[in-house]
């Protein structure tokens, strides 16, 4: 990785994500149009209702992504984080694999403390009370969700000690494998049996949105499958017996508003 690359993806970072982001959107979007395991619902409607989140999404990583650049100047001027300790700096390939890996692990660890303690399983469930997954289920995600994952990715950024250019690329290709990972498609299993080795794949990922324990709790992978199998909360169940939403929140799925699911966590269930 030379030194121009590094230059232009931390100066046109933000832009490379959101071109990568209409575009994958739009090729995955057709092909769950042509190729996609469930058809029995009413597509646009579905996504006109995971679609606001956008808007709320954006001043949330507006004001985390200050937040982002304040840290890593001062990580990168105190020379502090683990990718200083073990000076992974004087090699880009290898301090990019060592911030790929540390980031994406705390990603893992992230996912399963949204699912374990209460007071936050309360915001992630609005993303898994979607009753059918495809790629308009990747903008579902509570605003406080997003700034408590967001958070916790400042604090992984803080620990390792990422510089700028490494967590924007990261976060390109996280891009790809999120989209990826929820579309409305299975691979064949040969292919996913292989991927599923390394990757996320939507075969996996599906799984975990499936309506009931114990496979809700399992997959929490972000781009890597490895913690998954690592720390045994790796799981496969028949595409025949997938049922998409939460069991103790499946009245969401039946006349799904906006408004009813960004007050959904501060219900009493």
């Amino acid at each position: 990785m030379n030194h121009s690359f590094r230059n232009y993806i931390s100066s046109h970072g933000n832009l490379v994500q959101l071109v990568l982001f209409v575009s994958i959107f739009f090729i995955s979007w057709n092909i769950e149009n042509i190729y996609g395991v469930i058809f029995n619902y009413k597509k646009w409607k579905h996504s006109f209702v995971n679609a606001p989140f956008i808007l709320t999404s954006i001043p949330c990583q507006f004001i985390l992504g200050i937040a982002f650049v304040e840290v890593i100047k001062w990580t990168t001027m105190h020379k502090f984080g683990l990718s200083f300790l073990f000076h992974f700096g004087r090699k880009p390939v290898l301090l990019f694999l060592a911030t790929f890996v540390l980031l994406d692990f705390g990603e893992y660890v992230y996912h399963v403390v949204m699912h374990k303690f209460k007071i936050l399983w309360r915001f992630h469930l609005v993303h898994h009370s979607d009753n059918m997954v495809d790629i308009s289920t990747t903008l579902r995600e509570h605003p406080g969700e997003t700034i408590i994952r967001l958070s916790f990715t400042l604090l992984w950024v803080f620990l390792s000690g990422a510089v700028f250019w490494a967590l924007t690329l990261r976060q390109i290709i996280q891009v790809f494998t999120t989209l990826f990972a929820h579309i409305n498609y299975r691979l064949p299993e040969k292919i996913n049996n292989v991927l599923g080795l390394v990757l996320i794949t939507p075969n996996m990922h599906q799984v975990h949105h499936h309506y009931k324990q114990p496979y809700t709790d399992c997959n929490y992978g972000d781009v890597l499958s490895i913690w998954d199998r690592l720390f045994g909360t790796f799981n496969t169940l028949p595409v025949d017996d997938l049922i998409f939403g939460l069991d103790t929140h499946l009245e969401a799925g039946d006349h799904p508003d906006f408004k009813n699911l960004i007050k959904m966590p501060f219900r009493k269930k």
